[in-house]
């Protein structure tokens, strides 16, 4: 399935489902797609990406990490299909009217739930697929150019189109180092600093922040935004995340800056 969602392949979930339960003994619908999201927290843990529509379920045993690491070592397919989905460059996506687009956002676990600490384990199957999305520069400028064009059609609706002209690309214009990429207005004139994560794949999908963009959605909480918008390639919709950014989310270092030490 996620060998055909990547190529951007139709198929039916359903159907493959009742494919499942019928070469079980004694599964039904509920348990295999329980085992799917177990599935999903073995690949985002691997650094894959995931099946939409599958929300991951961590409580999996350490026999199913070791067959999916089997199954992905010897999937050159899906290996190739993963390499071109995160690298390819994106179109950008035709405009549309804001009551498409937006969804609320999705429901989670609690974050009040510890994190579990980390266990290495080193696997040859780990990718970095995921980050290399992230570092997709045309991903991620088509996703801020598609924000721009919504915020502009929110505020020309609500006939504010002075603040609608005052729109600015600050990523573009001045660099990424502000902590935010899209400088907006409510309607009453405040500023609304917007911060673009662009996926291609599910609404679901871990995204990476950086330590200025958190720190600026401390600073200017009452101010800041995080717009998450997902499926870009397909149908791109998305959500907002107002405030600090580790209020919505759990927060795991995946990586160092090393310097030498004296």
């Amino acid at each position: 399935m996620l060998t055909l969602q990547l190529n951007g392949q139709q198929f039916s979930k359903a159907e493959r489902v009742i494919g499942l339960i019928d070469r079980l003994d004694g599964r039904n619908k509920g348990s295999v797609e329980y085992k799917f999201r177990n599935i999903t927290a073995v690949m985002q843990e691997l650094g894959w990406p995931t099946v939409s529509g599958y929300k991951a379920l961590a409580n999996y045993q350490l026999l199913l990490l070791e067959v999916v690491e089997e199954q992905l070592q010897g999937n050159l397919t899906l290996q190739a299909a993963a390499e071109h989905a995160v690298q390819r460059p994106a179109v950008l996506a035709q405009p549309q009217a804001a009551e498409h687009a937006w969804v609320s956002r999705p429901k989670v676990a609690s974050l009040k739930d510890p994190s579990p600490d980390y266990a290495p384990r080193f696997s040859s199957v780990r990718r970095d697929y995921l980050a290399q999305e992230a570092r997709n520069r045309s991903l991620g400028k088509a996703g801020e150019l598609f924000v721009l064009e919504l915020e502009v059609q929110r505020l020309h609706g609500a006939g504010k189109k002075k603040l609608a002209d005052r729109i600015e690309h600050v990523a573009s214009v001045q660099g990424d180092g502000l902590g935010y990429d899209i400088l907006s207005f409510e309607e009453d004139g405040r500023e609304r600093l917007i911060e673009v994560k662009t996926t291609a794949f599910g609404e679901l999908t871990p995204f990476y922040v950086t330590r200025n963009e958190l720190a600026r959605s401390a600073a200017d909480s009452d101010r800041y935004q995080l717009y998450r918008v997902f499926d870009f390639r397909s149908r791109p919709r998305l959500f907002s995340l107002p405030g600090e950014i580790d209020s919505h989310c759990r927060l795991d270092p995946t990586t160092y800056l090393a310097r030498l030490a004296l």
